[in-house]
């Protein structure tokens, strides 16, 4: 069973941190980090539109600079929060980065930045049209992620002539994986956090889990 870091093991360490994903890096096939573009125009590994979730402050992603965002302390690390650049930096080659866009607009700037990973690369994003600006631009595999709509999506997918899909493992069932296969789609299951999810998602015949524990990399 593959193993795809969720944030780099969030319900372990600090989500979408250099920390996180240095840590996770020594467990998981894949580390997943989610990306958004700042104020100052660097690309930034975080999951919300805001930070007020993951630290003390408050704002926009969009409206901060990237140095404003490095103070910042995420979940009480005392990291900040990182460019996508900084976490590749932490990546060994043996381990492939899946990153998940979250916005317009990102595709030539990640193109470039992921350029200096000699590991394995995924993108991944539930919008079918910033995975086809990626298309554009480099021969990267891509995975659509699901969670609503499934049959329409995995038609998306394969439209796309994205490698993966990457649906949450309470929509996904033989049936799915079974018609996903036969697209020539690797199907890995969003997001394992216990045992009900890991359970349903082997049984369904899934190749891998985006996890927020590494207990689910040994299954």
């Amino acid at each position: 069973m593959r193993c795809l870091a969720h944030r780099g093991f969030a319900g372990e360490f600090a989500e979408n941190t250099v920390g996180a994903v240095a840590s996770a890096a020594e467990i998981a096939d894949w580390v997943e980090v989610d990306v958004r573009r700042c104020g100052s125009g660097e690309l930034v590994v975080v999951h919300d539109e805001r930070v007020d979730r993951v630290t003390d402050a408050s704002g926009e992603v969009a409206e901060l600079s990237q140095a404003e965002l490095a103070q910042l302390n995420v979940l009480g690390s005392g990291e900040g929060i990182p460019t996508l650049a900084e976490v590749l930096e932490v990546l060994p080659p043996s381990v492939g980065i899946n990153v998940d866009l979250k916005e317009n607009g990102l595709a030539t700037d990640a193109v470039d930045v992921l350029g200096a990973h000699d590991g394995g690369v995924l993108v991944s994003s539930f919008d079918a049209g910033v995975l086809a600006e990626v298309t554009v631009l480099a021969d990267y595999p891509r995975a659509l992620l699901v969670e609503a709509d499934p049959e329409e999506r995995l038609a998306r997918a394969a439209d796309l002539n994205c490698t993966a899909i990457h649906p949450h493992w309470d929509i996904c069932d033989e049936r799915f994986v079974s018609q996903a296969h036969d697209a020539n789609l690797t199907v890995n299951a969003w997001t394992i956090r216990d045992s009900v999810g890991a359970v349903s998602a082997r049984n369904a015949g899934v190749d891998g889990f985006i996890t927020d524990h590494s207990e689910f990399c040994a299954e």
